[in-house]
């Protein structure tokens, strides 16, 4: 070996002493290999990362000491250094990589490997060096969840944001950004903001001050800007704008926030007019407005009429309580108000005395209520002057005392007048009567008093109809209700009309169901319903025209039609037909007669049975009338229709007393009872019907009410207290045929009550019975 070989080996050694001196020095772990791949070297940090002193992994394969695996598939990997001595030069890094230390630990780690060459360029080893990323990676693990995190916050805020470079291009938009102006993000990303979408962003000003933002790095806050989308019509935005240096860059971020407060300032200039609109009505309104403190009950405000009302200026109300301007009695009053007030958020009071600055009283009205302004509550008060109210509703009540007066005084008008009619029609009905009885063959004077019974009993029952409204207007009907047959109904009230259709030579058919109808009806109530209905068509129906009474069942109705060929009904009159006082004719000649008060009974008493009445019509071409009531179910047990014909009487003479102030009726009456084979005698007023009832101690006492000197009921009290007259049939025959009249009869001890003019059939009866009592 020469010198020079001898001097190359020292360097060399030299070199290698150097190497390991350094490598001993650094942070970095280092491993050298010769050329088999064996551990020729460990530095004191590749020491600590393996777990392998330089002892132990001396001529060791580097696999042995230096053993590495993926971090995600936990699989072993290659050492870097077996691919640089097979390949030769630097090997590839392992981004994923995990050295395992010979006690188990894991610790991340970034290495690469380099072949060791000699002077002439052939590979001698290799040398490994790698490194703890621990901390690193830890630091990038809270930089991505920063990162993560961030986005998030970006990518679900409602307000469109924008991150741009210093070009002015956009790198990235959120979620809201491409929703509000309908972009996507191929449309978005890489463009210059001016020319993204429809140039809503071409605006010099707002480039001018990104530009600034960018250079200067400034800010901006609340640019607003207006544009007009052709989708979503025009909006205006407020833009702020930031830029953000990021480590490593020296251009920066700038990062873009675009609001769209169209909907905001709509809603300002809403609340602006409506604020503008609450102080115009505030200002101009006619009722005081008072606005208080929820919590001190102190004015705050209020509106210029209650200063007219009261005749203080605006800063003397505020301040005060209620009661410091006269709205209440003193404070005890104010405060018991305002706790209700409270209570239930809505207080009201009628009827206030005030008095104003000028000593004038005037009444109020206060309606008070609680409701939220802003973030505190507030008392609105409003004040209404009703001092004329207050003399209107005095003058009405007083007007409504005197119509009521008014009203009572017609009904005693019209049950005076009642009576009164009823009076001369007694002795017309009864003289008629007797004069039948001795009419004889005379066909003059049987005529003659067919025409008095008949307007005898065409006057009884105009003053019946006009009773029987006053009663039902005042609620004094009250029906009789019961199971009965609308057959029986229907004959009773042909019958009752016959003569009238008779007389006109009418054309009456009845049409009755095969079979019985049965109603829930007040039997009396019901024909005079048909009564009415039957008279008012043969009233309106010329001389030999039609008249047609049907009656038929439909589902779970009673259907009562009549029709006549009559005059009909004028279209003007149709929809008053059943209005009180309402008649089709108004002729000076009043050929048809009539009060027009039939039709609305008729439909008072059918209400009253739960049905219903129509009149239709056509003017020329008679009218149609239809009842409908409701159905009564058939009884179980057919009942008797047939009543039994009472036991014949043996005809024995009575004692009748007939006792009435109008000499006329009387006299026809007892006229009448003499005929019939009975003794009557007659008083004129009350001490003389009791002087005649102890001499004559009659059987049956026929009395009227309104006697002088001593009334109707008095007789009949007092004839029940004396001895042998306490069996007398005491009969009342009298004008008076309200119910409140029935029930003093039954209280005086009357036995029987009759309307004038006395039905003769019911007087006989009476006295049939009295006779069947006496055998």
């Amino acid at each position: 070996m020469d010198k020079s070989e001898v001097n190359s080996i020292e360097t060399f050694l030299q070199q290698q002493a150097l190497l390991r001196a350094v490598f001993g020095t650094i942070r970095d772990a280092v491993i050298a290999t010769d050329t088999e791949g064996k551990v020729t070297f460990l530095n004191l940090a590749a020491e600590t990362m393996t777990g392998c002193s330089m002892q132990e992994a001396k001529g060791k394969p580097l696999e042995s000491v230096f053993q590495i695996i993926n971090d995600e598939t936990r699989q072993i990997l290659e050492s870097p250094a077996s691919h640089a001595l097979r390949e030769g030069r630097t090997g590839n890094i392992e981004n994923h990589a995990l050295v395992v230390s010979k006690n188990g630990g894991e610790c991340p780690i970034e290495h690469t490997a380099s072949p060791i060459r000699t002077a002439k360029g052939e590979v001698e080893g290799v040398v490994l060096v790698f490194r703890d990323v621990s901390e690193l990676k830890r630091h990038e693990s809270l930089r991505q969840e920063a990162l993560a995190c961030t986005e998030g916050i970006i990518a679900t805020m409602p307000t469109p944001f924008l991150v741009l470079d210093r070009t002015l291009r956009i790198e990235s938009a959120n979620e809201a950004f491409y929703k509000t102006f309908h972009l996507s993000p191929k449309e978005t990303l890489g463009q210059f903001l001016h020319k993204v979408g429809h140039g809503q962003f071409e605006i010099p000003a707002l480039r001018s001050l990104l530009k600034n933002v960018m250079n200067l790095n400034q800010s901006f806050h609340d640019f607003e800007v207006e544009h007009d989308h052709p989708q979503r019509g025009r909006k205006r935005l407020v833009l702020n704008a930031r830029r953000m240096s990021l480590s490593g860059e020296k251009s920066g971020k700038l990062f873009l926030a675009i609001e769209d407060i169209t909907d905001r300032r709509s809603d300002e200039r809403t609340i602006h007019v409506s604020e503008v609109r609450y102080r115009r009505l505030f200002e101009s309104a006619k009722d005081g407005i008072l606005i208080l403190d929820e919590e001190t009950g102190q004015i705050t405000d209020v509106n210029p009429f209650m200063g007219e009302l009261l005749g203080y200026s605006q800063p003397q109300f505020l301040g005060k309580q209620l009661w410091e301007i006269g709205l209440f009695s003193d404070k005890i009053a104010n405060e018991a108000a305002f706790a209700s007030l409270k209570r239930v958020g809505y207080i009201r009071y009628e009827h206030l005395p005030l008095e104003t600055s000028r000593g004038r009283r005037v009444e109020v009205e206060i309606i008070a209520n609680v409701y939220r302004e802003a973030t505190q509550s507030v008392i609105q008060c409003n004040i209404r002057d009703i001092t004329e109210r207050s003399r209107l509703e005095k003058r009405l009540e007083m007007q409504a005392l005197a119509l009521a007066d008014l009203h009572r005084r017609k009904d005693e008008f019209l049950a005076m007048l009642s009576h009164e009619l009823r009076n001369p029609l007694a002795p017309i009905a009864n003289a008629a009567y007797l004069l039948r009885l001795r009419s004889g063959d005379d066909p003059v004077r049987g005529q003659a008093i067919t025409i008095i019974e008949r307007q005898v009993s065409q006057l009884t029952r105009l003053v019946d109809d006009l009773m029987e409204n006053s009663r039902i207007s005042n609620g004094r009907v009250q029906l009789r209700l019961d199971r009965v047959a609308l057959g029986g109904i229907v004959e009773r009230a042909v019958e009752s009309v016959r003569p009238l259709i008779d007389q006109r030579k009418h054309l009456l058919t009845v049409s009755l169901p095969p079979q019985t109808v049965w109603l829930n009806a007040d039997a009396a109530r019901m024909e005079q319903v048909l009564v009415n209905l039957l008279t008012n068509a043969a009233k309106y129906t010329d001389e030999g025209g039609r008249i047609d009474l049907s009656v038929s069942q439909e589902k779970h109705e009673c259907v009562v039609r009549l029709r006549d060929s009559g005059v009909g009904i004028a279209p003007d009159i149709l929809p008053h037909i059943f209005e009180l006082y309402t008649q089709a004719e108004h002729s000076l000649d009043r050929s048809h007669g009539g009060l027009g008060i039939g039709l609305t009974l008729v439909q008072r008493l059918v209400e009253m049975h739960r049905g219903t009445v129509e009149a239709t019509s056509t003017l020329g071409q008679g009218s149609e009338f239809t009842v409908r009531l409701p159905l009564l179910a058939p009884p179980t047990s057919q009942p008797d229709l047939v009543k039994p014909a009472p036991a014949a009487a043996t005809a024995r003479t009575l004692r009748v007393l007939v006792v009435d102030d109008n000499v006329d009726s009387a006299a026809s009456l007892a006229m009448l009872l003499r005929a019939q084979g009975h003794e009557a005698v007659t008083a004129h007023d009350g001490p003389s019907a009791l002087a005649a009832a102890i001499d004559f101690r009659p059987h049956v006492a026929l009395l009227d009410i309104g006697l002088p000197k001593m009334d109707g009921y008095a007789v009949a009290k007092t004839m029940r207290q004396q001895p042998g007259l306490e069996h007398v049939v005491l009969v009342a025959v009298t004008g008076y045929g309200a119910a409140s009249d029935l029930q003093l009869s039954r209280d005086a001890g009357f036995d029987h009550h009759i309307l004038k003019p006395a039905d003769i059939a019911k007087v006989s009866e009476i006295l049939s019975a009295v006779t069947v009592g006496l055998n």
